[in-house]
């Protein structure tokens, strides 16, 4: 398997705390199969403010990760990437070789959970327009995608590519992301699972589990989800995306009566 999102890299951003807790979480992704992660550190994310978050300060921090691996028999390759956080200036960015995967071919985006500004339309079409497509990081997770499930079309019509948290479906990451990962989920609105795990406990590699999750409530491709489609990327290759939009408006009617009973 390919996990393509995490924070694994010790003391860069809000991952992993130490190069012991790096090796723990890559030993359990070892233990479950994963063998190979794309490391996304934050990347101009407010949190991030006065950090050095250059692609010649994280490629030594891989390598010296990559060293510790050996060391401890661990089979796991890393690969280089980042999760940028939403500003108007992403066409800017597509030149840093720290912002892109797959050859300048893809970017994964994370917004602020409470607010996706109305201008990442343009933003997102200007990308594609200079051969960059955008991988949506976890939209179970953003308020406006529960309220409005049908945020999430606009962006598969568009061109994206939608990747969920392994975590959100296993309820991890609360009632809300779960419920609205399973319609995402049964829809087949979206083409990667990654873990976005940041630590040896309550946030870990969770791949395995989550699979099977999923594998217990569709009859999924869960080759193109772990290996395929996240290996596509790391080469910079396009990934095929069919869905089906047939039931919109019954899925949205349904997450807000979910919505209320969870309130």
């Amino acid at each position: 398997m390919i996990d393509f999102h995490n924070h694994i890299l010790p003391s860069v951003d809000d991952g992993s705390k130490s190069i012991d807790m790096s090796i723990s979480m890559l030993q359990h992704a070892y233990d479950q199969g994963i063998t190979d992660v794309v490391n996304t550190v934050h990347l101009q994310h407010p949190k991030m403010e006065g950090k050095d978050i250059s692609f010649k300060r994280i490629k030594i921090e891989i390598d010296r990760l990559k060293e510790n691996l050996v060391k401890n028999n661990i089979d796991i390759d890393i690969h280089i990437g980042s999760e940028v956080f939403f500003l108007p200036n992403l066409v800017e960015l597509i030149d840093n070789p720290l912002a892109t995967i797959g050859n300048g071919k893809y970017m994964l985006i994370e917004f602020h959970p409470h607010n996706i500004p109305i201008i990442h339309k343009q933003v997102f079409f200007n990308l594609k327009m200079n051969g960059v497509t955008p991988i949506v990081a976890h939209p179970e997770r953003y308020r406006q995608v529960q309220e409005n499930i049908n945020i999430v079309s606009e962006w598969l019509e568009a061109g994206c590519i939608i990747q969920i948290d392994a975590g959100s479906p296993l309820g991890l990451l609360g009632k809300q992301a779960k419920v609205t990962s399973e319609i995402l989920i049964k829809n087949n609105w979206y083409q990667l699972l990654g873990s976005d795990a940041h630590d040896d406990k309550n946030r870990n590699f969770c791949m395995k589990e989550s699979l099977h999750y999923i594998n217990s409530i569709v009859d999924t491709d869960m080759n193109n989800l772990a290996i395929q489609n996240p290996r596509r990327i790391i080469q910079g290759e396009p990934i095929a995306v069919d869905v089906n939009y047939q039931n919109v408006s019954d899925m949205y009617s349904f997450i807000h009566k979910i919505k209320n009973y969870i309130k």
